[in-house]
């Protein structure tokens, strides 16, 4: 059984040319894989499943393609697409995984996140995303009308923009103590991540390891999981010809 792992697309209209990565990448990788795991971030931004923005429904069909064929699609949603709900889950066929989730990955107990709860240092960050994550907060957003939706959101990722600009680089990183704390309270040896888009395999103390997805914005990052418990971190241009990817089931 072949299984993928990608996080951290960004997608958005305003970005072709990762939309046209991503399209190619399913395109080519999907009729031999048997389950892709999407961590967060897929949508640089998602503001209901009511959104009628015709671009959102061009992703959920290309999607729904996938699991109409018989691939299982597991999502967890970031901290840009966190309202993406029951109804998205239903027009694309995707399971929505709750942050985190323990699975059995060819044998191997795989904890899976999105990635932004273990950076804790960032203490800014983690009140917006208490916040965030609230039933009643998402309540009040949902009610508003689209269009307040969606000034709300450009508002939101401006903030983010110029408050990331003033902050040192690693306290956007993880916290290695709660990486050691999350990954010893689930009781697994290896942990999959995104959000950070510093994409690297990390050996840890105990033979241990985490890997970190990248962000699809110079290349194309995902984790293939292979039958015979090979697990590997891949990456390729964004720019390049991807008639050569493939996915061996």
């Amino acid at each position: 059984m072949t299984t993928l792992f990608i996080s951290d697309l960004h997608l958005d209209q305003s970005r072709p040319i990762v939309t046209a990565a991503f399209e190619r990448f399913m395109e080519i990788m999907a009729p031999n894989c048997d389950a892709l795991y999407i961590l967060g971030d897929f949508f640089e931004v998602w503001i209901g499943d009511d959104d009628d923005c015709p671009f959102n429904a061009r992703i959920v069909k290309l999607l729904q393609q996938f699991t109409n064929s018989g691939g299982l699609l597991y999502f967890m949603v970031g901290n840009r697409d966190f309202l993406i709900g029951d109804d998205f889950a239903s027009r694309s066929g995707a399971t929505l995984l709750e942050d985190p989730t323990v699975i059995d990955l060819n044998g191997t107990p795989t904890l899976l996140m999105h990635g932004d709860s273990l950076c804790t240092d960032d203490t800014d960050y983690m009140s917006f995303r208490l916040q965030a994550r609230s039933p009643l907060w998402q309540e009040q957003l949902l009610s508003q009308p689209l269009a307040a939706r969606r000034e709300i959101a450009r508002q939101l990722r401006e903030q983010s923009q110029s408050m990331n600009s003033l902050k040192a680089d690693d306290i956007m990183d993880v916290n290695h103590s709660e990486v050691a704390r999350v990954m010893s309270e689930a009781n697994v040896s290896r942990l999959i991540h995104g959000h950070t888009h510093r994409p690297e395999v990390h050996r840890l103390e105990g033979e241990k390891e985490r890997m970190v997805l990248g962000d699809w914005h110079d290349n194309l990052w995902w984790i293939q999981a292979s039958a015979n418990g090979d697990l590997t971190l891949n990456k390729r241009s964004i720019n390049d010809d991807l008639s050569n990817l493939n996915a061996t089931r």
